[in-house]
């Protein structure tokens, strides 16, 4: 007989999963169930920077971002993420394994992201490669794109910030339904401290939640915010004590099951009016990198120390 799984993995504190099996009594409901968690491809859970389980009691596939190196964008968790997206489409959705919450962490210690991959994006210009500058940004758009719109799939998505959440690190928890941030967690857009702005969603994003004026000063400043006052905004919508992010997203999670079918339908009003094609988002980022080729060798260095400060960081955690 074909083997076919029949666990269901569950996020633990500590980030390990651990496995109970399903309890389930009749021997053909057993096969049923055990055939759908099977649909689910392997390679989704085999992806290099991103751990993925799955929970079946609560419908919701758990992700945490595992980066090698500095935690950032790096051009292999880019491509994991295009993975991600795509795997999630084949295995899940009506007919399919059951998935109505997404949710995405990061395992880095006290950092989410710190946004795009400032080492190559020097060399990339010191090159005056223009065109993998472009390559770069428009997979970022196309990833955030997909996630606005919940890749197709009636779920609701959930951004878990337990940590700094800087640059392209913030922009990819505003094309999230819901974030759930711990009050230690900060978030900036630190970009045009050396001459850039940020590429890849803030100024779409932000200008549609808070209004032109607010999103301006939120990326013209390059201010480090705290979780509160982004909850004050409306950016935030869950604050947890720190260390307590998990057990947070768990908690919403719990409450919203009975209501998941209008959560859904609400962000879908939502994203209807907000009205946001991949168009706007790839010629913002195109901007972006013509503006990052007009760097000079001062912002250059300052960009230089920025990957040395976040190289630190990363080795002390």
């Amino acid at each position: 007989m074909e083997q076919v799984r029949t666990a269901t993995s569950y996020p633990a504190e500590d980030g390990a999963g651990d496995e109970r099996a399903i309890g389930l009594t009749d021997e053909a409901e057993l096969y049923v169930e055990s055939a759908r968690h099977a649909a689910i491809p392997d390679e989704l859970f085999g992806l290099e920077q991103l751990d993925v389980l799955y929970d079946g009691d609560f419908r919701t596939l758990w992700t945490f971002m595992r980066p090698k190196g500095r935690p950032s964008f790096n051009p292999e968790m880019l491509r994991d993420f295009v993975s991600w997206q795509r795997l999630i489409g084949t295995g899940f959705g009506p007919d399919r394994v059951p998935l109505d919450f997404l949710v995405l962490g990061s395992r880095a210690p006290g950092v989410f992201c710190f946004g795009g991959d400032l080492d190559l994006f020097r060399r990339l210009i010191e090159a005056r490669d223009r065109e993998s500058l472009v390559a770069y940004g428009h997979r970022c758009c196309q990833i955030l794109h997909r996630n606005i719109n919940s890749l197709g799939l009636p779920i609701v998505t959930v951004g878990m910030v337990q940590g700094d959440a800087l640059g392209g690190g913030f922009e990819a928890l505003l094309s999230f339904d819901y974030i759930v941030a711990e009050r230690g967690a900060t978030f900036g857009l630190p970009e045009m401290m050396f001459g850039l702005f940020p590429g890849m969603g803030a100024h779409s994003l932000l200008s549609r939640k808070l209004g032109g004026a607010m999103a301006d000063r939120l990326i013209v400043s390059h201010a480090i915010y705290t979780a509160e006052q982004m909850y004050d905004l409306g950016i935030v919508h869950h604050l947890a004590e720190d260390g307590g992010g998990l057990e947070a997203t768990r908690e919403f999670i719990r409450k919203s099951q009975r209501k998941h079918a209008g959560l859904v339908n609400s962000r879908r009003a939502m994203k209807v009016a907000l009205n946001l094609e991949l168009d706007e988002l790839t010629r913002i980022t195109e901007l972006w990198a013509d503006a990052a080729l007009q760097l000079g060798a001062k912002d250059l260095k300052l960009m230089d120390r920025l990957v040395s400060a976040q190289t630190r960081l990363t080795s002390a955690a």
